[in-house]
């Protein structure tokens, strides 16, 4: 597989730390309010990542963190007139409603940046011992960005580029005003932990440092995240943990592309910020999945009614094809038949597609090649398919559409006031009174069934149904 390296500028092969395990960290929300559409894109990209890697044949540990104290955080609390663990305990839990709603596997450790205290002081008592930190006269410590000769190696800038052209807060408290802050010294009514340089919280950019050599070790296979992240969080990520440890903090960095909406950058002044829960409770959340991996994930994507819109037909199609093709692997005949599919030809495509940098658009385009091949030449043949055939040609495409983490959604979900048995008694009788050419009962018994959202469909192989 090769991955586009955001640190080298090109593809590389991925090459574990240890065969056959893959060690990735991916940056998880500041939890202070519900994820908007532009955060599930790097949730819905990089657990594809995950679900591939482990598809084929990885064991994958896959550490998202939670940022849970944090300035955002404290404001919420405080509009709220609450605490702030009462607000991220809230938003952690929000958070985990919409990824389950996007199909997105839970991370094999979920570290909160509380739950770390002792790690992050120890981190950044290491980088003042080693004099890459400093101490300043409020109890706030400091990293001293020039004391890493690398700096600006993920960014592509120089520390001269960054000094010139950033608009950078100078503060006197600080040596150099390219110094960020790793420890912030407590202030009137925030929270706090003790620390030896007194009452305080970390900073933002080395909670991810010590957490992730903590759960990951001190150099991990890849670290993925937002394109957004690349400066300052994840360059100053690198400074820290490599002036720390003194190896490399991460030999791979992935990294998603922006989403405009109505081909419009995101902002609540244009009126057009959405969150994930408002989209889903009108689309649905499988359409957002879809519309995240329908593009080649360092793309930018835009989002638009008409472009959820057409994600969902995309599903629709799938799903019905799905349906036929389970109907006619229920009703095959058991004995082998002459004509035959080729499934691996289309795993093999698949594979290829998905190892180059993770195109799951391409993939994708193989699935829907590989229904126009089934509906064109299978399906209406299926008198001369064997029910092995319809089962592996079945089973393949549910092995790639779940790679894709799409196809989820219970779309066969039955009334209640009906049950599977009884529908299928009914269809039963209809088929008779069909064959009885008694059309007024047929009519009946399919409008009984209509009236609990049971659709029928008669077909040349029998008679199927769904549910609306």
């Amino acid at each position: 597989m090769k991955i586009y390296n955001t640190l080298t500028n090109k593809k590389q092969e991925f090459v574990p730390i240890e065969k056959g395990k893959a060690r990735v960290y991916s940056c998880g929300p500041t939890v202070y309010n519900y994820i908007h559409i532009g955060n599930s894109r790097p949730i819905c990209v990089f657990d594809v990542l995950r679900r591939y890697l482990e598809y084929v044949g990885y064991d994958v540990t896959f550490v998202q963190n939670f940022t849970d104290v944090d300035d955002k955080i404290i404001k919420k609390a405080i509009e709220e007139k609450t605490d702030f663990m009462t607000v991220s305990k809230k938003y952690i839990e929000e958070y985990k409603k919409d990824a389950g709603g996007l199909n997105v596997m839970e991370a094999t450790i979920y570290p909160k940046v509380t739950e770390n205290i002792d790690e992050i002081i120890k981190t950044i008592d290491k980088l003042i011992k080693k004099n890459h930190a400093y101490v300043a006269e409020n109890g706030d410590v400091y990293f001293s960005t020039r004391s890493f000769e690398d700096y600006g190696k993920l960014s592509g800038q120089t520390i001269d580029d960054l000094k010139s052209g950033a608009r950078i807060k100078v503060e006197k408290i600080k040596k150099d005003s390219l110094d960020f802050a790793l420890w912030k010294s407590a202030k009137e009514g925030e929270p706090y932990w003790e620390s030896p340089w007194g009452k305080g919280r970390p900073g933002w950019h080395i909670e991810c440092s010590a957490m992730a050599e903590k759960y990951l070790g001190k150099t991990i296979d890849i670290h993925c995240g937002g394109q957004d992240l690349i400066f300052p969080h994840h360059e100053n990520e690198i400074a820290q943990s490599e002036c720390c440890n003194g190896v490399d903090f991460s030999h791979y960095w992935m990294h998603n592309g922006y989403i405009n909406v109505n081909s419009q950058k995101m902002s609540k002044s244009l009126n057009n910020f959405f969150t994930v829960r408002e989209i889903a409770e009108k689309y649905g959340y499988e359409p957002i999945r879809y519309l995240m991996i329908a593009s080649h994930y360092r793309s930018p994507i835009n989002f638009s009614e008409d472009v959820i819109l057409q994600c969902k037909s995309a599903l629709e199609r799938l799903y019905k094809f799905r349906e036929n093709l389970e109907f006619a692997t229920k009703n095959a005949d058991e004995k082998p038949k002459k004509l035959n599919f080729d499934t691996l030809n289309y795993k093999n495509k698949f594979i290829e597609k998905m190892n180059d940098d993770l195109n799951t658009a391409d993939a994708l385009g193989v699935i829907f090649e590989y229904v126009k091949d089934v509906n064109m030449n299978i399906i209406p043949k299926c008198e001369s398919v064997g029910k092995s055939v319809l089962v592996d040609i079945l089973e393949t495409f549910n092995e790639l559409t779940n790679v894709l983490g799409i196809l989820y959604a219970n779309k066969n979900k039955v009334d209640n006031s009906i049950s599977e048995e009884e529908i299928n008694a009914l269809i039963d009788e209809r088929n008779i009174a069909r064959r009885e050419k008694n059309w007024k009962l047929a009519d009946k018994i399919r409008d009984e069934l209509k009236s609990k959202n049971v659709i029928i469909e008669d077909t040349p192989q029998g008679t199927k149904y769904t549910i609306k």
